[in-house]
């Protein structure tokens, strides 16, 4: 017969069964599975404003230009200053001081964007445009500053230090203009103003079509005519006392005019030619002033300016002085004294006396007509 099958017990059922007491019921207890609570649902969280990249590029070109702009100005500021304290050229007292003030410069605009930096993480995290704001008023703020009358002399001694030799001889020149404007006699200015009012139309025309500056007209008028046209002895006629014209003049004159035929009683016609002429005789000077308008009074006889300059080797204002003995050298003085004149009347409504009071660095930030223009003038 088949004996029943016994289960097998393993050593491990063995050794829990002895450790049982022997009394003891085994009762076999199913666990019950429990169930996960199921979490409340949340609801979504409301979707942050995200900023457009297009919106924040903007915001960060507008913060470096303003941060730019504002180095810029604080530059121009300190390095003519320091031009202004340490001038001269001592090694030790002049050369190593402007030097070393130059590399402090570095140090502190380097510290100052460090401290940009740290400081607009603040601003950013309190709003996205502050620093964007506070960049632009900066700059706004520096430049309005750095503009002020005050500040001529810084102003002339920062183009003086980036311009060398051509913004030497510019001080040069425009400190014998302020000179001759403060010789002038006021009676006589404004009488030379009001007869002045029945040309201005045609002169500021003139100024126009040929991209110069209307007082500097005035001022060339003023000088060839007082504003009196005649015929002269010399040859001269009319507002600008017009003798000898380049061909080219002629025709360039002609072309903004309109006309084949042109007279020179014609104040308009007489008018573009003189700013046809000086424009003519400032691209052969290469746009300088002094030697633009005396070449414009020489004119083409004997080959003109350039061929003196060319015979004698000279290249500027200062090395042709030593040749102009019997040229009018004051004559770019005049005109230039007298185009200013006429500047201080269109912004003041009056002249103003250059020893009076502060009127002498009010003057020269008004600045010479075609002279200080490209600086704050």
């Amino acid at each position: 017969m088949n004996k029943p099958m016994t289960p097998k017990t393993t050593k491990s059922t063995e050794a829990k069964a002895s450790a049982m007491p022997k009394n003891a019921e085994t009762k076999v207890t199913a666990t019950p599975k429990v169930r996960s609570a199921k979490k409340p649902t949340q609801k979504n969280p409301e979707p942050k404003s995200i900023v457009p990249w297009s919106y924040r590029l903007l915001l960060i070109t507008i913060e470096l230009l303003g941060l730019a702009m504002t180095a810029v100005f604080a530059i121009m500021m300190l390095l003519g200053y320091s031009a202004s304290l340490f001038t001269g050229t001592s090694f030790f007292s002049s050369l190593l001081p402007f030097a070393i003030g130059v590399l402090a410069l570095i140090l502190i605009m380097s510290g100052l964007l460090i401290a940009w930096y740290k400081f607009r993480k603040w601003l950013h995290s309190k709003q996205l445009l502050w620093p964007a704001l506070l960049s632009i008023s900066l700059t706004i703020g520096i430049g309005w500053y750095f503009m002020q009358e005050q500040f001529s002399p810084i102003h002339a001694h920062f183009r003086t230090l980036v311009g060398g030799k051509q913004e030497a001889g510019k001080v040069t020149i425009a400190h014998q203009v302020y000179a001759a404007y403060r010789r002038q006699d006021v009676t006589q200015l404004q009488t030379m103003m009001q007869r002045a009012q029945d040309y201005n139309a045609v002169i500021n025309e003139a100024a126009t079509e040929f991209a110069l500056d209307p007082a500097l007209l005035q001022g060339v008028a003023a000088t060839e005519s007082s504003f009196l046209p005649r015929n002269s002895s010399d040859g001269g006629h009319g507002l600008f006392q017009i003798t000898q014209v380049p061909k080219a003049v002629i025709q360039q004159a002609g072309k903004r005019l309109a006309e084949h035929q042109m007279s020179l009683h014609n104040h308009r016609h007489n008018a573009f030619l003189a700013a046809a002429t000086l424009k003519y005789y400032l691209a052969e000077m290469k746009g300088d002033l002094f030697l633009g308008l005396l070449a414009y009074n020489i004119g083409p006889a004997n080959g003109g300016l350039r061929f003196i300059m060319q015979q004698y080797g000279a290249t500027d204002f200062v090395t042709i002085q030593p040749y102009l003995q019997s040229l009018p050298r004051d004559y770019p003085i005049r005109v230039l004294s007298y185009a200013l004149a006429f500047r201080v009347w269109q912004k003041e409504g009056k002249l103003l006396p250059y020893e009076e009071g502060s009127n002498a660095l009010h003057i020269q930030a008004i600045g010479i007509p075609g002279l200080q223009d490209d600086f704050l003038g």
